[in-house]
């Protein structure tokens, strides 16, 4: 028997995992109490890294798609299949002619980290999009103008803030977002301990919001509205205390003049909270000491998600918890993709898309024009797809539409371990190792957490004979690519490598008193603490002038807009209901459904609706109700509860497993429907192209049992 110490990958928190493998099976998998940042914490998600491992639908070798069958192939003929392919479309209309979807595991896989940049540049498309614009690019965009860098967001200290103002977050089932924050309900017990509170807003009273010290309904998509009252209050009642950061900041005056207008009373009209109830949340956070404000996916995806996340952070600037101990800071990662050399600091509007004008932000198109670049004709037209470890078929909006667009492909390559809803498509299918047969270093959500640390993990269990990681079918890729164009191939190093020179050059490196190495790390598998979140402002700044821009143009005309449409009755007029997404522990996105022990139990892909509502519509608990919005409808049970607000239905999202040709066994016992069915295209956010999936006008109808 062999105990393994490593990272969980699936989720954002890095949980420590301690893993019992006895002759290459996996016995159990606990968590690590010897893991400096988790302390022992594990979900259930990372005990199904077991199921993943053994899962027979997992695919282990590439397969082609032969008169409408899969067959397995070689590695070399199914990476020349691929690149030939793509390589014949751009050949024939040009490099636009082929896109690129990259999924949300990219972001946890550190090898595509490192090594899908070769390949896809190979490409020179501009048609390139992501699950970053249907999850938190207002966040990112807003770090690039208002710090100098995408990857500059504040994070909450919550191990040392007074009072955490959460909104549209549920941390208790996604254990933490853009908060990198294992274990968060001890530390939210240990904030309560001394004296904190936790102020929880959100359409539903979640399971986070079971945890806080008040919870207050909000209506979907009005965030922006309801910050930008707290600030009018803190600002109208003399409670403001920028400090230091006054010298480093530009643009108050005009953004503050932007919000002026939205008083408590036009606040209460938009999103439903007592104009009283929220002068006093203004008083009581500016009165804190120590208090963060803070945002995720209910705050992003939806239509005014980069206002609502700009108001968070003025919110927190006037109130001089701006890098703050106790307020919002940034994190000082061992591995610094901020300070790297080749480091992207972002962009927005250099080209626009074909068919909607839609800008590109950060080298990306929203995902949401995906569809629509794909079926309308015309120089320009995408004919062939890349997508990477993602299915946006079911995460991103009007589903179907996209599943129809991608079946009028010529050629599509998919790198993924699962036959899925969307790579059903493809041609090819190129999987990589499992999760445990190749190595992690968390390059990415180090730099969102709520404490400085590094770990370094090992395989658990050895790489099949013939199997690539995903750094190295990459290369593969860029190789084969590069000899189809006539370029040389890049030379690369492998990540091990990368990683062992960032961590050496790096803060914690061999000029400090860490001498962090990838050696060392080896030589403690459970992780070292690096200390916690500190003020780096300034000095880790990336703009050109070293200050806070507080009042980017383009979130100037945003608000513009939005106050406009606030102060005029005809444009504030709500739809009936409004659709709103919803969690769980034991789901992560789209993919994790073929686990036996994650899905069982009770059926979670349910219309949950508040009690009012059943009455008024006829619903009845258990019963199948209709759920119809401009793009399309589904139908699933209705189950009855307290804990969503008057007119709003809540969907969780990933589910749908029903489609013809898709090799998950267990998913597809357990299909539900997949909300983004009902989600809109044309509905996203200004400026930022996110998807606006929360607050979506949708119809509720009986279904005759």
């Amino acid at each position: 028997m062999q105990t393994h110490r490593r990272a969980c990958h699936l989720c954002e928190a890095i949980c420590g995992l301690k893993i019992e493998v006895d002759n290459n099976q996996i016995v159990s998998i606990k968590g690590d109490e010897q893991d400096p940042f988790s302390r022992g914490h594990i979900c259930p998600k990372a005990v199904a890294l077991k199921d993943i491992q053994e899962d027979p639908d997992r695919l282990k070798n590439p397969v082609k798609k032969v008169n409408g069958q899969w067959v397995e192939t070689t590695w070399d003929d199914a990476i020349e299949l691929a690149c030939e392919g793509l390589f014949q479309v751009q050949q024939k209309y040009g490099a636009n002619a082929v896109g690129v979807y990259q999924g949300n595991p990219n972001v946890h896989n550190w090898g595509l980290m490192t090594h899908s940049a070769n390949f896809l540049g190979l490409l020179k498309t501009r048609n390139r999009f992501s699950a970053t614009s249907v999850d938190q690019l207002p966040m990112q965009l807003l770090g690039y103008w208002m710090f100098g860098h995408q990857l500059l967001i504040t994070i909450p200290d919550i191990d040392h803030t007074n009072y955490f103002l959460m909104l549209g977050a549920n941390p208790i089932a996604s254990n933490g977002s853009l908060m990198t924050v294992p274990d968060v309900a001890k530390r939210i017990k240990t904030l309560q301990a001394r004296g904190g509170k936790l102020i929880v807003i959100d359409p539903r009273k979640t399971e986070t919001a079971e945890v806080a010290d008040a919870h207050h309904f909000i209506r979907p998509a009005s965030d922006a509205a309801f910050v930008f009252a707290l600030i009018n209050t803190i600002v109208g009642e003399g409670l403001t205390r920028m400090d230091r950061l006054a010298h480093h900041s530009e643009g108050l005056y005009a953004a503050l003049g932007a919000i002026s207008k939205v008083t408590p009373e036009v606040a209460q009209a938009e999103c439903g909270i007592e104009a009283d109830t929220i002068r006093q949340i203004a008083r009581d956070f500016a009165n804190a000491g120590k208090a963060v404000a803070y945002g995720r996916m209910g705050a992003c995806t939806q239509r005014h998600g980069t206002l609502a996340q700009w108001g968070i952070q003025l919110l927190n600037f006037v109130t001089g918890n701006t890098d703050r101990v106790g307020g919002s800071l940034v994190a000082n990662p061992a591995l610094d993709l901020i300070a790297a050399p080749n480091s992207k600091p972002g962009s927005y509007g250099r080209w626009h898309s074909r068919v909607s004008q839609k800008p590109e932000a950060l080298g990306e198109f929203p995902s949401a024009i995906m569809a629509e670049e794909i079926q309308t004709e015309g120089e320009g037209q995408i004919k062939a797809m890349v997508t990477i470890a993602g299915n946006p078929v079911l995460s991103t909006p009007n589903g179907q539409q996209l599943d129809k667009a991608l079946a009028g492909l010529e050629f599509m390559v998919s790198v993924d371990l699962y036959i899925n809803e969307t790579n059903r498509h493809a041609n090819v299918i190129l999987p990589t190792t499992s999760p445990l047969e190749h190595d992690h270093y968390d390059l990415i959500f180090n730099i969102f957490g709520v404490r400085n640390q590094a770990k370094y993990s090992a395989a658990t269990l050895p790489k099949p004979a013939g199997c690539l990681d995903d750094w190295e079918l990459m290369d593969k890729l860029a190789a084969c690519y590069s000899t189809k164009i006539g370029k040389p191939a890049r030379p690369s190093m492998p990540p091990q490598m990368i990683l062992d020179m960032g961590l050496q050059m790096g803060t914690y490196g061999m000029a400090s008193e860490h001498k962090l190495s990838l050696e060392k790390l080896r030589q403690h598998p459970e992780g070292i603490d690096l200390g916690p979140l500190r003020p780096s402002f300034p000095d880790r700044l990336q703009t050109a002038d070293k200050k806070i821009q507080l009042a980017p143009a383009e979130v100037l005309q945003a608000a513009a807009n939005y106050v406009a449409d606030l102060l005029n009755d005809d444009k504030r007029a709500g739809a009936e209901m409004m659709l709103i997404g919803r969690r769980h522990i034991r789901s992560n996105n789209s993919w994790m459904h073929n686990s036996e022990r994650l899905v069982k139990g009770k059926n979670r892909c349910t219309a949950m609706v508040n009690p009012a509502d059943a009455a008024r519509l006829n619903l009845q608990d258990g019963y199948n109700v209709r759920v119809r919005s401009r793009v399309g409808e589904i139908t699933l049970p209705v189950e009855i509860s307290n804990d969503v607000m008057p007119s709003v239905v809540s969907i969780p999202h990933g589910w749908g497993h029903d489609k013809s040709g898709v090799r998950l066994q267990v998913a597809v016992a357990h299909a539900g429907v997949s909300c983004n069915d009902l989600t809109d295209e044309q509905w996203l956010d200004e400026p930022s192209g996110n998807a606006a999936v929360n607050g979506v006008p949708v119809t509720l109808i009986p279904v005759a049992q």
